[in-house]
């Protein structure tokens, strides 16, 4: 079980663990019914908080922030000396936490995506770990909530007798909603972003050698150019000449919390 701290990754707060520690971490939590926000970032991720910094904010107010893609991985390494066995990757961290709870006999609510997709990943998940109870579900709405819809979106979470919240809303609003939600529902959220649509089969994943590669992007980008091409063209050459800045300490960027204050470049 690896945990080598959080540092700072563009300003970000990432933190070098493995997917044994971050299990267990969700797992405490879900025995214990308390709070815990965990997202797995990759490039992407770390730029939303990059280009906005109040985003930037809630992100650092996560609870866990896994280095989702290799490229990240790769930046714990260049920039603070945290080398990694392997990345954390978000659908995989999902079925690995979902056969974890599924040994304890603990359950998961499922919020997020389309109904389709929903009936697809619940029964696939418990097709594949037979203990596991999907406590409840609900469809995105695709659009912002009033606080009195909040309200009511955690009690009915709360009241299904979940031990666990994996929510698939895209990046970044499902990283926004853990953090907006985390106090409200009480139990640990897992923002996991496409592995709803991966574990429906609604959504190829890329070849394990493109994977390791650091190169799941391209993949992605081929499946779908008219939404994603922007986030790629743009975001990864602007997030490889600022992980050289910080490398090269020409730029440094503290990690901005929520109260408004910020740590330094490196902490544990």
């Amino acid at each position: 079980m690896i945990n080598l701290g959080a540092h700072s990754v563009l300003g970000v707060r990432v933190h070098a663990v493995d997917y044994d520690h971050a299990v267990a971490t969700i797992l405490a939590a879900a025995r214990e019914r308390r709070p815990l926000a965990v997202s797995a970032l990759a490039v992407h991720g770390v730029m939303t908080g990059f280009t906005d910094p109040e985003h930037a904010r809630r992100l650092n107010g996560l609870d866990l922030v896994v280095p989702d893609g290799q490229p990240v991985r790769w930046a714990l390494r260049l920039l603070h000396g945290r080398a990694l066995p392997d990345r954390v990757y978000g659908p995989e961290l999902t079925l690995r936490t979902a056969r974890a709870l599924a040994g304890e006999g603990l359950s998961v609510y499922l919020y997020g995506s389309t109904p389709a997709v929903l009936e697809r990943f619940a029964d696939n998940l418990r097709a594949q770990f037979p203990g596991l109870r999907v406590a409840g579900m609900e469809a995105s709405r695709f659009r912002s909530t009033s606080p009195e819809e909040q309200g009511e979106i955690a009690r009915r979470i709360r009241e299904s007798g979940a031990s666990a919240v994996f929510v698939g809303l895209g990046c970044p609003r499902q990283e926004a909603w853990a953090f907006e939600y985390r106090d409200l529902v009480g139990l640990p959220i897992l923002a996991v972003g496409a592995a709803f649509d991966f574990h429906a089969g609604t959504l190829a994943q890329a070849p394990r050698r493109m994977q390791n590669l650091g190169l799941e992007w391209l993949f992605r980008l081929v499946q779908e150019p008219k939404r994603l091409w922007r986030r790629y063209v743009l975001l990864n050459p602007l997030f490889t000449l600022n992980l050289l800045l910080q490398a090269a300490r020409v730029r440094s960027f503290p990690v901005a919390l929520p109260d408004g204050s910020e740590r330094p470049l490196r902490y544990g």
